[in-house]
C-alpha cells in the first residue's frame, strides 16, 4: 500500500531491485492480478509475503451481512495460505448504523474469531488483530488498544489469533509497551507495522500516515519494544498518503528503505 502506484509486477521488481526480501501485499489488488498469478511472480522474484491485509469487518448485527464478512474472511485465509503467508491481519470493523454500543461489537468479533480460529489454523495462517487509533473506532475499527486487541486474542490459542502491532495506531498510549510485553510472553505479536504520525491530518484522516522520521514517533523505541518481547519477525512499513501515492513509485520506495535504515534500525 506505500506505494500503491506501481502495478503488482513492477512493485515486485522494484523491491528485488533494491533488496527488499519480502513485501505486505492487500487482497484488492492481489485479487485483480489473480491470486495464483501472484503468488507465482512473488515466489519466482525470490520474495515471501509477509502478511496479507486484509480481513476482518465482523461488527455486522444483521444475520446476512454476518453471513458473508465469514465467508469474505474465509477466502481471504484462503488466499493468504496460496500466497505462502502465515499472517492476515484484520480490521475488526466499526459500529454498525445507529449503534453505540462498542462492548457488544467487540463481543460480535469474538463470536467471529471462534469460527474463524480454527479455519485458519488449518489452512496454516494466524489472523492478527490490528487495534486502529481511537479516531477510527465508530467507522473502523472498535478495537483501540492492545489491551483490547489482546483482550480478544487470548480467548484462542495463539496458533490461531494474535495481535498486529503498528507504531501510527499505538504510539500515543502509555500502556502500550507494556501490552507489547505481554503479546510477546504469549507469542502474540504476529507483525509489526512502521509509520510515522505527522500533523495536520488530512481530511478524512484516513491517508494521514507520514514517511518515516517526518513525524513524533520515535521509530527506534518501538523496534526495541518488540524485539524485547521477543519478536524477531519481518517489519513492515505501511504509509497512506496523497503525496506519496502521487510521486513516482520506485522513487518512493527507494526513499522508506533509506529512512528505514536511518530511523528503524
Amino acid at each position: 500500500m506505500t506505494v500503491r502506484q506501481l502495478p503488482l509486477p513492477d512493485l515486485v521488481a522494484a523491491c528485488a531491485d533494491l533488496g527488499v526480501p519480502a513485501v505486505g501485499l492487500w487482497r484488492e489488488p492481489v485479487q485483480a492480478y489473480g491470486v495464483e498469478g501472484a503468488a507465482k511472480l512473488v515466489r519466482e522474484a525470490g520474495l515471501a509475503v509477509t502478511t496479507l491485509c486484509r480481513g476482518g469487518f465482523l461488527t455486522a448485527t444483521d444475520p446476512a451481512a454476518r453471513a458473508r464478512a465469514l465467508d469474505d474472511n474465509r477466502r481471504a485465509v484462503d488466499e493468504a495460505a496460496t500466497l505462502g503467508t502465515e499472517v492476515l491481519v484484520l480490521v475488526s470493523g466499526g459500529l454498525p448504523a445507529g449503534s453505540r454500543d462498542l462492548r457488544g461489537a467487540r463481543e460480535r468479533i469474538a463470536d467471529a474469531l471462534a469460527e474463524l480460529g480454527p479455519y485458519a489454523e488449518a489452512h496454516g495462517v494466524r489472523l492478527a488483530v490490528e487495534p486502529l487509533h481511537p479516531m477510527f473506532a465508530a467507522d473502523r475499527c472498535v478495537v483501540s488498544t492492545l489491551a483490547q486487541a489482546l483482550d480478544l486474542a487470548e480467548r484462542f490459542p495463539a496458533r490461531q489469533v494474535g495481535v498486529a502491532v503498528d507504531t501510527y495506531h499505538v504510539w500515543w498510549d502509555d500502556d502500550a509497551p507494556a501490552q507489547i510485553a505481554r503479546a510477546g510472553a504469549g507469542g502474540r505479536i504476529h507483525t509489526f507495522q512502521l509509520a510515522d504520525w505527522v500533523t495536520p491530518l488530512p481530511a478524512g484522516v484516513l491517508n494521514g500516515r507520514g514517511q518515516l522520521g517526518d513525524g513524533a514517533i520515535d521509530l527506534r523505541e518501538w523496534r526495541a519494544h518488540v524485539e524485547a518481547a521477543g519478536y524477531t519477525g519481518p517489519i513492515e512499513v505501511e504509509l497512506f498518503n496523497d503525496a506519496l501515492w502521487a510521486r513516482d513509485g520506485r522513487e518512493v520506495l527507494a526513499e522508506t528503505v533509506d529512512r528505514f535504515t536511518r530511523h528503524a534500525l
